[in-house]
């Protein structure tokens, strides 16, 4: 197969910085004593520094540069890293008035520090910053940033006089060269080596920065071992015989451990080494000798010699020197022999020409010379050529990249502004720096736009231009074309700005070289780029005609024939694609856009070609294609070389240690080697996509020939087209930023679908910089598995594994290929797009590959489903989705997808597929698709009754959901498990009670789930809040509805009992009032001998009031009572019940304070309560219905009397109230009748009114006064005298009122002997004839005896006397009388 090439081209891959431009930190020092020079004395340069220990997987500095611009006296520094994004990595250093030397930026590491040494015109300055081995405390690098060692740059104490000098006044110090060198000596002296007119060279030392000491100056001169040392600021001028051609132009140094090497390359052509140590010079080289040299170029003066020094370990010391001649320039390089007694020679290894014209710089290594020259046209030119084994000298190329187009086509179908700015922010073609510049030129405002992202900065430059735009139109009419024709001119003008600093800022300035992994960059004025080795295709399709006609075709294949033939091949192509004209060009890009065919693009191409042929391109191309032998395997050859198809996904390792796992978790992590290689991929998929142009116009030529090579290319070419169509436009296609609630939105449904770890993407990454989607992938996804595929192998040693860039990046870059290829099983790439919110690119990606693209088609379904769902298209993401299903077991993506949780019950493939997209149609929020989508899965589900539970379950919920209450209920009726059918039962009750839906739930037929209805809607009701629920009107309209009245009424009965037990309210109250109606009317409605219910008993449910009927005080489920009572209610309990409901709501409303203890109140406590708020009536109402005594009413309203007698006029005024409840007897008065009175004529009525057995309310009257010292009414006396006049006595006995006793007894006697005896209620008083009367003997024995004892009281004894007459008398009678009767009845 295809053999190692030698040699190869190369390409430039650009690194700048697409983000805003920062706003660097600024040090500023203005040395004393020194006088202004002109700041641009010296021209802009540019250098590279690189650690010992870049190459070093452990190390802390691998893959860290640091490289820097100067212009005039200012010096930009700035530390790169391959690995990590530097954080503060760039500083701006300004010396004012001291232009730098241009190579006048020196770096050296020592173990602790890195020591920056600059020199200017008029100074030497030296800088130490902290080693970055220092700087952490780990050695394993995790993090994806790290302080650069410029972070605390503004610490250095850089105007330390220890850390500068002022180079002073030499006589003799060349003011003409700017030849330059610096280096560290062994003991940490800093040394500065400058170019004496007298043809030696001044050193000056400053002396560590740790330890005292002075600054000197030494001259090395070349004619003798005697130097004087020149201390101080005064030195002494020294004279030698050298001549002014011996001008050191170029200087260079080689450190040694105790001494260093100078070099000098001078105007006389001639290469001298000086020793420092030993100071003098110890080797003369005349380069003429390697020359072609003529007498003119040997009595010139080179002043454009350069020369550069590699070391290396095995090899020694090597010397590149470039010998400048016009129009034509030669390297030569050296190899530095040491022979006995310290005398050097140098060995000549090659002479290499070039016929370039102005040199920028080169750099060399020991097998390899780069070199950056300008051409005649000012155009950039790099190659490079490894001169051990190009024997022939033939340079190999390298593809720098082009500066944008000078025009932007604009169609007249396309509107300017868009296409302008579609143009200019196009990753990879502007820098933010080149744009913000020509804004701030373009506006003419002194605002400078820094630090603004790529969309605030796009944002900007559109109302610029479209502001200088509306100010220079005048007119305020014009026409469509004249609009378009201004808008044109005026956004042509600020692209001309952008294009001419974006050229000011592409300008290269010098070539970077790292000896230890091979990596080369050019350093530009603004920005940096990489450059990388062409593969076989790129290096064959690029190369110009004359270095493709003499490429060694042994050096392709090992097949000479077949190199030939691929050779040939590669020319029919470039013959072609150099005559395709932009549109054409264009027209193929559309068509792969549209999804056209491209054998018809190509057709029309070709007829393009054919017409347009004037310099006779097609009869080269037959004639090219004549000289290939086997043009069908050339053609094959060719496109496998191209094909990245793999047949499975790359296989990782990880049988090494962690800490060296962990090392490489940021292996080429960084953002600007996330650029490099995403560039990379462009390139190459861009160069073929060309190539498969041209080979598919290849084919309608030979269509048109007739020729069997075309069948060949129809199979392949199309397939490999529409391939490479989509990478560039990835590439180039920015990944959007989103806000935080997107992200959010967007793991939810990643979650949903257990995606979420998949691409390990950062919940709260935001895309900052203009980042493109193919970055994105690499840096989240695809560098982890190159990495892990190209290091973590079983075989691998780490430990002793150094990196080398140009192997590692073509190997990366050959690793990614295949994980973007769309025609692999890896899926990866739209599964980081989906996880990365991407959604717009990955539509478009889908929308690409779906014509041609077999692989991953039910992914791809899968994908473009998920697009639509985020666009909002809910109906073709179901499509999608459907279609997705056909391929569930068939591709990997979908396998992950699909994989059941632990203890997750597992069905088949595709109803597992089902349920992970019913989810995420679920939380998305549409529940249509839900249910067209669980329909369908039914249909698969038709043995698995247990997945169909489950989707009937869910068509039930979002029928229910969206209103559906007939659909859900059938959905309910047709669920195979009793437990889901019984919980979406329970559900369907609930949500229609929610939604007062309930004439539906009423009169759903509930076929076999009548008793679960009933049951449901019965523990809700005994569950809930009463109030705010209502699940037992519901429950009364379900029996009513189903004509069961007697469980209607037991309902409402219940109903009212709750309610009065826990909503002691007004309202409550009334609510129940209306339930006990409800109750009556319902067994009203019922024959006589069915009406009546079944209660529990008081006390078996709902002890305590508001108690949960499920649950104990402590929160426990209650034991169910094992023996309960049963209690039966007929229809007259119920009426009764409803009296005291409504008598209690009468007295709450009379007495809102009430309602706590009312609701619940036994007939007794509301009788108590009524005559404590006064309603006598209403509590008399009471007893009367439930056959209670009236004696606390009459007790009450006594006390009330006794209380407005005693009582002032507040009393009074509140006596009306309770009065005006009660009805009063009309009453005649000709006075006005104050509370009091009518207080006292309400008690008289009631006592008329309800008499009782023994005069019991009498008593209790006259007992309750009696008790609070409150004299009897005559009224109620005469009353009670007519009714009891004994017991009268005998309440006067009991409370010490014996004068009134007295009077009692003497009226009583005498109403006994005829005297009143109608108002004692006597109808016969004593005589013979009439009945048998009687007095209370015992009580006017205990009267007589109170008074008998009372003889200290005069008053007493009158009385005790007057009663014993009185009842002496009597008894005289009483036995007259007595005899008369004896005598009558003998």
């Amino acid at each position: 197969m295809a053999a190692a090439l030698a040699a190869r081209s190369c390409l430039e891959l650009s690194a700048a910085v697409r983000g805003p431009a920062r706003r660097l930190p600024e040090l500023g020092f203005t040395p004393p004593g020194t006088a202004p020079l002109p700041a641009r004395r010296y021209g802009d340069s540019a250098g590279g520094f690189c650690y010992r220990d870049s190459a070093q997987l452990a190390a802390a500095t691998r893959n860290r540069f640091v490289r820097w611009t100067t212009s005039g006296d200012t010096v930009e520094l700035v530390e790169e890293s391959l690995d990590v994004n530097l954080l503060n990595n760039a500083v701006r250093l300004r010396i004012h008035g001291c232009p730098l030397l241009p190579g006048g930026v020196h770096i050296c590491e020592v173990q602790s520090h890195l020591v920056i040494l600059l020199l200017t015109g008029q100074t030497v300055h030296r800088l130490l910053l902290p080693h970055p081995s220092r700087l952490y405390r780990s050695e394993l690098i995790t993090e994806s940033q790290m302080q650069s060692v410029f972070t605390d740059i503004g610490k250095t104490n850089f105007r330390d006089p220890v850390n500068y000098c002022v180079i002073p006044n030499v006589p003799g110090l060349a003011s003409n060269s700017v030849a330059s060198a610096a280096w560290l000596s062994s003991e940490g002296e800093a040394l500065f080596a400058l170019p004496s007119a007298a043809g030696g060279i001044f050193v000056l030392k400053l002396p560590p920065h740790d330890a005292p000491g002075a600054v000197s100056v030494v001259e090395l001169k070349q004619s003798s071992v005697v130097q004087r040392f020149l201390t101080g600021w005064m030195p002494t001028a020294i004279r030698g015989d050298c001549g002014p051609s011996d001008l050191p132009i170029s200087l260079s140094v080689h450190c040694l451990d105790h001494d260093a090497f100078l070099f000098a390359l001078c105007q006389d052509h001639k290469l001298r080494m000086w020793s420092y140590k030993d100071q003098m010079c110890l080797m003369v080289a005349d380069l003429l000798e390697f020359m072609p040299v003529s007498r003119d170029l040997r009595l010139a003066m080179g002043t454009s010699h350069c020369l550069r020094l590699a070391f290396s370990q095995s090899l020694g010391l090597y010397l590149g020197v470039y010998m400048h001649a016009p129009k034509c320039g030669q390297f030569c390089v050296f190899q530095l022999v040491s022979t006995e007694s310290n005398r050097y020679s140098l060995d000549h290894i090659s002479s290499l020409f070039s016929s370039q014209e102005t040199l920028i710089d080169f750099a060399l290594t020991s097998s390899e010379i780069w070199a950056l020259w300008h051409n005649e046209e000012n155009q950039t030119v790099v190659k490079y050529i490894n001169f051990e084994q190009n024997v022939a000298g033939q340079w190999n190329q390298v593809f720098v990249q082009p500066l944008p187009e000078e025009e932007v086509t604009v169609r007249h179908d396309q509107d300017p502004r868009e296409t302008y700015l579609e143009y200019l922010f196009t990753p990879g073609r502007f820098s933010s720096a080149a744009i913000q510049k020509a804004l701030q030129i373009f506006s003419q405002g002194t605002e400078r736009h820094m630090d603004l992202t790529w969309d605030e900065l796009k944002k900007e430059v559109t109302l610029a231009v479209e502001s200088e735009f509306q100010g220079s139109v005048t007119e305020y009419e014009c026409s469509l074309e004249e609009f378009w024709q201004l808008q044109v001119e005026f956004w042509s003008k600020f692209y001309a700005c952008c294009l001419q600093y974006q050229e000011a800022l592409s300008r290269p300035l010098a070539l970077h070289l790292n000896p230890h992994t091979g990596m080369v960059c050019l350093l530009k004025k603004g920005s940096l780029s990489f450059l990388v080795p062409c593969s076989l295709v790129d290096h064959l399709y690029l190369l110009s005609n004359e270095h493709l006609l003499t490429e060694d075709d042994a050096a392709i294949f090992d097949d000479l024939e077949m190199s030939r033939d691929v050779v040939c091949l590669v020319q029919c192509l470039r013959l072609i694609g150099e005559s395709i004209s932009m549109e054409m060009a264009f027209l193929m890009e559309m068509a792969c856009s549209r999804l056209q065919p491209p054998e018809k693009a190509a057709e029309q191409i070709l007829e393009d070609l054919i017409a347009n042929d004037t310099e006779n391109v097609m009869e080269d191309i037959h004639s090219k294609l004549q000289e290939i032998r086997n043009p069908i395997h050339a053609v094959g050859v060719l496109i496998r070389e191209m094909d990245y198809e793999t047949d499975a996904d790359m296989e990782r390792g990880d049988a090494h240690h962690l800490s060296m796992r962990l090392n490489l978790t940021q292996l080429y992590g960084s953002a600007t080697a996330g650029s490099v290689v995403c560039w990379g991929v462009c390139k190459v998929a861009t160069i073929r996509f060309l190539i498969c142009r041209d080979l598919l116009v290849l084919q309608q030529l030979l269509l048109r020939l007739g020729d069997p090579v075309s069948t060949a290319l129809g199979a392949i070419a199309p397939r490999a087209l529409n391939s490479g169509i989509w990478a560039p436009a990835g590439a180039r296609l920015r990944a959007l930023s989103l806000p935080i609630e997107h992200w959010e939105s967007n793991l939810q449904h990643l979650s949903v679908l257990e995606l979420a770890d998949t691409t390990a993407l950062t919940a709260h990454r935001l895309v900052s910089s203009p980042q493109t989607i193919v970055e994105l992938f690499f840096q989240e996804v695809a560098r982890k598995h190159i990495i892990s595929r190209l290091f973590l192998q079983p075989n691998t040693n780490l430990a002793e594994t150094s990196l080398n860039w140009p192997h590692l990046i073509t190997a990366i870059v050959a690793d990614f290929l295949p994980l973007l290829w769309p025609s692999n099983p890896s899926f990866l790439f739209p599964e980081c797009l989906m996880g990365s919110c991407q959604y717009t690119q990955l539509q478009e990606y889908i929308r690409l590959l779906q014509p041609w693209c077999h692989v991953n088609m039910g992914s791809c379904c899968f994908m473009m489903g998920r697009c639509y769902l985020v666009m909002g298209e809910g109906h073709k993401a179901l499509d999608c989705f459907c279609q997705a299903a056909s391929e569930v077991g068939r591709e990997e993506f979908l396998d992950r997808l699909i994989q059941p949780e632990e203890g997750e019950m597992v069905s088949t493939p595709r109803l597992q597929y089902y349920n992970k997209v019913l989810c995420l149609l679920d939380m998305v929020g549409l529940p249509e698709l839900v249910i067209q989508l669980a329909t369908l899965a039914i249909m698969e589900s038709a043995d698995d009754w247990r997945s169909q539970a489950t989707l009937r379950t869910c068509i039930f919920k979002h029928h229910l959901d969206l209103g559906h209450n007939s659909e859900a209920y059938v959905a309910l009726t047709q669920n195979p498990d009793p437990g889901r059918q019984l919980d979406c039962l329970r559900q369907l009750v609930v949500v229609l009670c929610e939604r007062s839906q309930l004439q539906d739930l009423v009169e759903f037929p509930y076929v076999n789930l009548h008793n679960e209805v009933v049951g449901i809607i019965e523990s809700h009701a005994r569950a809930v809040d009463l109030m705010t629920h209502n699940y037992y009107e519901l429950l009364y309209a379900f029996h009513i509805y189903r004509h069961n009245y007697r469980k209607a009424g037991t309902v409402m009965f219940e109903y009212g009992m709750r309610l009065g037990r826990e909503v002691r309210t007004l309202r409550g109250l009334q609510k129940q009032g209306n339930c006990f109606l409800a109750a009556v009317n319902c067994l009203r409605l019922i024959r006589p001998e069915y009406a009546w219910i079944v209660q529990p008993a008081p006390g078996a449910v709902y002890e305590r009031p508001g108690a949960s009927p499920k649950r104990s005080h402590d929160g426990e489920c209650a034991a169910v009572p094992s023996n309960r009572q049963i209690e039966i209610l007929e229809l007259e309990d119920l009426e009764k019940e409803c009296v005291l409901s409504r008598i209690r709501l009468t007295l709450v409303q009379h007495d809102l304070s009430t309602a706590a203890v009312a609701g619940n109140s036994t007939p007794e406590e509301t009788v108590a309560l009524l005559v404590r708020a006064g309603l006598f009536d209403t509590a008399i109402t009471l007893c009367q219905t439930f056959k209670l005594p009236l004696t606390p009413i009459f007790e009450g309203l006594t006390f009330k009397c006794i209380k407005l007698q005693l009582g002032g006029e507040a009393a009074q005024a509140e006596a009306w109230e309770w009065l005006a409840a009660n009805q009063l007897s009309a009453l005649v008065t000709t006075k006005e009748s104050s509370a009091t009175d009518e207080a006292w004529r309400l008690l008289s009525s009631y006592l008329e009114r309800y008499p009782s057995q023994n005069s019991l309310y009498h008593r209790c009257v006259i007992n309750k006064l009696l008790a609070h010292g409150i004299p009897l009414p005559n009224w109620l006396i005469n009353s009670y005298k007519e009714v009891d006049a004994a017991q009268l006595l005998r309440l006067y006995l009991n409370y010490d009122l014996l004068e009134e006793a007295v009077d009692l007894v003497l009226e009583y006697v005498d109403a006994v002997l005829g005297k009143g005896h109608r108002y004692f209620g006597i109808e016969f008083p004593l005589s013979a004839t009439a009945p048998m009367v009687w007095l209370p003997y015992t009580a006017i024995d205990q009267l007589l005896q109170a008074l008998r004892e009372s003889t200290t009281n005069h008053h007493s004894i009158v009385l005790y006397q007057k009663l014993s007459d009185k009842m002496e008398d009597y008894q005289q009678k009483v036995s007259v009388a007595t005899r008369d009767r004896l005598y009558r009845r003998s």
